[in-house]
């Protein structure tokens, strides 16, 4: 076992950031706790409590048995005190702020901010999105929204939490060759994502989460007025679009979106993610990227 004590700041720094890539929220204890015991041990003392009742009450029946109003009165008052002294909360749990009241502070923040460094100021200081306890950084936008093309993400990956920057790493890479492809690089369009701290695992965020941080990528998108908007993956652009079809019933074909009271030019094409792990899908990227480009020198 590797003990906290024999490591340098770099190195547990590091062995921290190994465990928060994994997916791990939680550290566990210092020593080992068997739950068994102690649940057994519980249960032979409220035995042994019953026992030592059962056995005193017959003595004090046989000293003065009260009459039976008097038995209801007492049964009353004792009945009283109970719930003039609720019993004490040990260990309890953090309150968390209720998803609906999360979603109106994250569309009052949003609201708020004039320009995208105040809406990245307004993030910085949510914490009614539980993702943020387990990320290391929030990913917030990053590019030059002046030419008018900005690109979103379903979520930050294990590289982007690590730099506090979207599309970083081997995915970053990818995008940048897809870019290149059309003339265009990432320092001359705007980077984002539907969500701006990563998931646990890389897993995908819950409708819940989505709906919490919807204010904050609709605000950037509203203020960063781009005139087309390019959407990576499935869960991007079902999240823009609705329903429930996949990306390659989504991709390719232009809409219009309504964010803010901006219209924007909308194409969804697949993920980095999904030429990655599956290279056949580069062919209708390559498809997309081409109608975007088209679009845009249109």
């Amino acid at each position: 076992m590797i003990s906290a004590d024999t490591l340098s700041p770099g190195q547990l720094a590091a062995l921290l950031a190994f465990h928060a890539d994994a997916g791990v929220e939680w550290l566990m204890e210092e020593e080992p706790v068997d739950r068994f015991a102690e649940f057994e041990a519980m249960k032979a003392a409220r035995s042994e409590q019953r026992q030592q009742a059962g056995a005193s009450q017959p003595a004090a029946r046989s000293e003065a048995a009260p009459a039976p109003r008097q038995q209801a009165s007492q049964a009353s008052a004792q009945a009283r005190d109970t719930t003039r002294a609720p019993a004490p909360v040990i260990n309890a749990p953090a309150v968390a702020i209720p998803d609906a009241q999360a979603v109106k502070e994250a569309q009052f923040a949003a609201e708020s901010a004039r320009s995208l460094a105040e809406l990245r100021t307004a993030m910085e200081g949510f914490v009614g999105c539980n993702l943020r306890n387990s990320a290391r950084n929030l990913v917030f936008a990053e590019g030059d929204p002046s030419n008018g093309i900005m690109i979103v993400g379903p979520m930050p990956y294990a590289d982007d939490d690590r730099d506090g920057m979207p599309f970083a790493g081997r995915l970053g890479d990818m995008l940048n060759r897809m870019l290149a492809g059309i003339g265009l690089s990432r320092e001359s369009v705007l980077l984002s994502n539907v969500v701006p701290w990563r998931p646990p695992g890389n897993r995908v965020p819950t409708a819940r989460e989505a709906d919490i941080c919807r204010p904050f990528i609709e605000r950037q998108v509203a203020l960063a007025e781009p005139k087309h908007l390019l959407l990576l993956g499935n869960f991007t652009a079902r999240f823009f679009f609705g329903g429930s079809d996949t990306i390659h019933q989504l991709r390719g074909e232009w809409r219009e979106l309504q964010l803010g009271g901006h219209t924007v030019q909308t194409l969804a094409t697949l993920h980095p993610q999904d030429l990655v792990t599956a290279p056949i899908n580069k062919r209708f990227a390559w498809q997309d990227m081409l109608a975007f480009r088209a679009r845009i020198n249109g």
